[in-house]
């Protein structure tokens, strides 16, 4: 009898990347300070409210403001963000990934997650925001603290020891790519 593998067995353990995967959560995992620890956990603990509260804002700033291209600029961020981190919950489930606390006893995580991580969701629905707001709203001040917002949730996850290197990247790959294809069809859209 045949039996099926898992897709989690992609991710051989000898593959050049995997080796990449492990020396950088290795080496972060040997190298974390108190204070460094403190600001990624909390980092890594804003993300749900930033991507919440980005759109909320502008939905709000649109009502009260009787501002039509705000109110859409808000809609235009929160799908981009729900529908990248909706996939990713069903490819994580797909791949079933463990995480590198669980698959490497050198990596120790600062706290237990549970499920999966592969793509990471927290890269993929931060830089998803960071990049529709900043597609929305192509100025420096707009894009700069994005960035500095998706980039540090992103590597605050490798920080803490719940993601690869290679979760986080695909991850915001994934986000930067769900809030372009957005944008590409509400430009459709709006040019009907």
């Amino acid at each position: 009898m045949v039996q099926a593998k898992s897709a989690s067995a992609q991710f051989d353990t000898t593959s050049v990347i995997q080796k990449f995967d492990n020396r950088v959560m290795i080496h972060l995992s040997e190298h974390r300070t108190p204070a460094q620890t403190k600001y990624f956990l909390f980092v890594s603990h804003m993300n749900l409210y930033g991507n919440a509260l980005v759109p909320a804002g502008l939905l709000a700033g649109g009502v009260f403001g009787h501002d039509k291209e705000m109110r859409q600029n808000a809609l235009f961020v929160a799908s981009s963000s729900v529908i990248s981190y909706g996939a990713v919950l069903l490819i994580k489930n797909l791949f079933k990934r463990p995480r590198p606390f669980r698959s490497n006893t050198r990596i120790i995580a600062v706290y237990q997650a549970g499920g999966f991580a592969f793509p990471s969701g927290h890269a993929s629905s931060s830089v998803s925001t960071a990049t529709a707001i900043s597609m929305a709203y192509p100025k420096w001040y707009v894009i700069a603290p994005a960035a500095v917002w998706a980039s540090s949730i992103t590597y605050s996850r490798m920080y803490l020891g719940l993601h690869y290197p290679s979760d986080v990247t695909t991850g915001a790959l994934f986000g930067a790519g769900t809030a372009v294809y957005f944008n590409t069809v509400r430009k459709r859209v709006e040019n009907k």
